[in-house]
Formats: C-alpha cells, structure tokens, sequence
C-alpha cells in the first residue's frame, strides 16, 4: 500500500469535505423553498447546487484522482444530509439505515485504499 501526502492532497481533502458539506445546506435550502415559495431559498439552493460540485472541481486539480473526489464526496453528503434530516426534520433513523451508510463509507474507504 502506497501513502503518498503533500500539500495539493491536502488541499484537495480540504475542498472534497468543503463540497460535501454543501449538500445538506442546498437540501435544507430546497425544504424551506418547497413550504415557502420563497425566491430568496430558491437561490440558496441553486447556489449550493453550484458551490458543491465547484468546490469538488478544485479539489481535482491538484494529485486527487477524481473517482476518489467523488467518492468521498458523495460519502459526506449522504451521511450529512441523513444526519440533518434526522435532527432537525425528524427522519426515521434506524439500525438499518445506520448500517447501510456504515457501508457506504466502508466502502469508499476500502476504494481509497485500494485505487489511492
């Protein structure tokens, strides 16, 4: 296994974990729109839409490979988005639901180690 760190990877997981963290703000953003009809959310949402996969492009541009990128970006978002929903939308969250997204990071884990 090869592990190989500088600063453009650095870099590159600090812009993948910023584009994760979009997601939940674009997908609270399109709840307030959809009960409100409100243009101003409406923005919101189209502008995180945007920021998200933008900041996934920086952090390609350096040495991440960008199935690595997306991965773990995807990873974020699934788990951020599931946690808000379960806070503050009250979500049903389950040992099921635990366990699959457990997966879900597993496995973007044992991809890294793997492709990385």
């Amino acid at each position: 296994m090869r592990v190989h760190c500088n600063a453009m990877t650095d870099l590159g997981i600090l812009w993948v974990i910023a584009a994760g963290l979009m997601e939940p703000i674009w997908m609270v953003a399109l709840q307030r729109y959809n009960k409100s009809k409100n243009l101003l959310w409406g923005a919101v949402v189209l502008a995180f839409m945007f920021i998200g996969p933008a900041c996934l492009s920086m952090a390609t541009e350096g040495t991440l490979q960008v199935s690595i990128a997306y991965a773990v970006w995807v990873s974020i978002g699934t788990v951020m988005t599931t946690l808000v929903g379960w806070i503050f939308y009250k979500d049903p969250l389950d040992r099921y639901t635990i366990l699959y997204i457990a997966m879900v990071v597993v496995g973007v884990a044992g991809f890294d180690l793997v492709v990385g």
